[in-house]
Formats: structure tokens, C-alpha cells, sequence
């Protein structure tokens, strides 16, 4: 298996369980591995044969700019059954944080897997 991957996307949203949370937008980092085969695209040398990162990337800010979730792990596991639905991904690795959200802490956040790896 091969991975596309996207590091560091920031993305602007409401997120959180506290009432001052439901009235700001927060900073959300998103770092996806996602699995893939990318032999076909590497020999055609066309876009059209992989996972488009900018494509999966556009599509992810568009929802999650969208989105107002209480937990990181609703709005996860929404992220993850997006990504396998509409991108036909059959594994991923995501890393989703929330930076902040624990002043003392460079980040916090939660790390799921789904999917089978071929």
C-alpha cells in the first residue's frame, strides 16, 4: 500500500463544549495518511489515476468550515467516512488536533485509523 498524505491543514471552525466555544471559531490541524495504490498514476503520469490531495484538501475545508461539532472525535470520525465514501479510500490515518485547546500544551487531539491496509 502506498499513502498520499496532507500535513498540517488548518481549518477554521466551532468545535467544543463549552458555551464560548459554540461563539468562536477555533483552529482545527488535520495530518492524513491515506492509503492507496499510485502505480497506475506513476505510469500514466495522470492526476486523474490517484488521490488528488488538493481536490481532498478543498473538499476537507469545505466541510469542516462548515461544520460545528461538540467533540474532535464526531467531527474524526465524520472526516473519516467522508474521505472512504466520496474519495473511495479504503484506509486512513487521521490526526486531528486542536491546538490551544489546553494552553499549556502545544497541541491536543485524537489519532484514529480505519480502514483495511491492502
Amino acid at each position: 500500500m502506498d499513502i498520499v498524505y496532507i500535513r498540517g491543514l488548518q481549518v477554521e471552525t466551532v468545535i467544543g463544549i463549552y458555551d464560548w466555544e459554540r461563539e468562536v471559531r477555533q483552529c482545527v490541524c488535520v495530518d492524513l495518511d491515506l492509503g492507496t495504490d499510485i502505480r497506475a498514476a506513476a505510469h500514466a503520469d495522470d492526476i486523474d489515476s490517484t488521490l488528488n490531495y488538493k481536490s481532498i484538501s478543498d473538499r476537507l475545508i469545505a466541510f469542516i468550515s462548515g461544520s460545528e461539532f461538540l467533540l474532535i472525535e464526531a467531527l474524526a470520525e465524520e472526516i473519516a467516512s467522508l474521505l472512504m465514501d466520496e474519495f473511495s479510500v479504503p484506509w486512513l490515518r487521521l490526526q486531528l488536533g486542536k491546538p490551544g485547546a489546553v494552553p499549556e500544551a502545544r497541541d491536543v487531539g485524537i489519532i484514529i485509523e480505519r480502514g483495511e491496509k491492502r
